[in-house]
């Protein structure tokens, strides 16, 4: 686990000297906080409104995350320092986890950061700490995911914009398998919903925590992480 850390906090570190990765916090503060002003809070139930500052965090996330990741393992291809990573005594997997964590680190600072648009809404209401508590964890376990598969998508290419798309895409296909559900069949389309990355979120900024949701997600994080290793070490056998 020393060389995930090593490498964790090396790329950790480097977010905070990157201007893409400044550029991403202020667009991200900056669209939410734009959604944030438009929630009339005297007007709208607390537990609507909540659960509308989640769901904005999430939809803000499909585009953050990819733009965090794009660069994790392919700006290594494209600079040419990922052949002396792949000599070094390190595992693939220790590499890709240690680049997911970094990723995973920042992306819960701008979360941390954006703490302030729902504890703004305590002087509202007399709000539940329940529904605070599972909307986090659902934004978390969703933002993990995220990384994962943008973590993927830069092993797939040397060019950042590329990886950012393929990230994207990956989510946006995980969010439209579900639409064919109603005309594939009762069995066919339980099956598509349970797949679609969209269908495990309500439940969280409802105030419901589903162990179900709990596990794709882990499962969906994994899974993708998985598939990063196999692909970097197909890279390394392919000199």
């Amino acid at each position: 686990m020393r060389n995930v850390w090593t490498i964790a906090r090396r790329e950790f570190a480097a977010y905070f000297v990157s201007p893409i990765a400044y550029a991403v916090a202020v667009i991200f503060f900056l669209i939410l906080g734009l959604f944030f002003n438009y929630v009339d809070l005297p007007q709208q139930a607390y537990y609507a409104t909540v659960a509308d500052v989640f769901s904005r965090v999430t939809t803000i996330s499909l585009f953050i995350a990819p733009a965090l990741t794009m660069r994790l393992i392919a700006e290594e291809r494209r600079s040419r320092t990922l052949e002396l990573l792949l000599t070094a005594p390190i595992r693939d997997s220790e590499l890709i986890l240690g680049k997911f964590l970094a990723g995973l680190g920042f992306y819960l600072v701008l979360v941390a950061l954006a703490s302030i648009y729902p504890l703004i809404l305590f002087a509202f209401g007399n709000p539940d700490p329940r529904l605070l508590i599972t909307g986090y964890i659902g934004v978390v376990l969703f933002g993990a995911a995220l990384i994962a598969l943008g973590t993927l998508a830069s092993t797939l290419s040397q060019n950042q914009i590329l990886a950012f798309f393929a990230g994207f895409g990956m989510v946006l296909a995980l969010m439209l398998v579900g639409a064919p559900a109603r005309v594939a069949g009762p069995q066919m389309g339980e099956v598509l919903r349970a797949l679609a990355i969209n269908s495990h979120l309500a439940d969280f900024q409802m105030g419901i925590l589903d162990t179900r949701h709990v596990v794709y997600f882990l499962s969906l994080t994994v899974a993708a992480l998985f598939l990063a290793t196999r692909v970097l070490e197909g890279r390394r056998w392919s000199g």
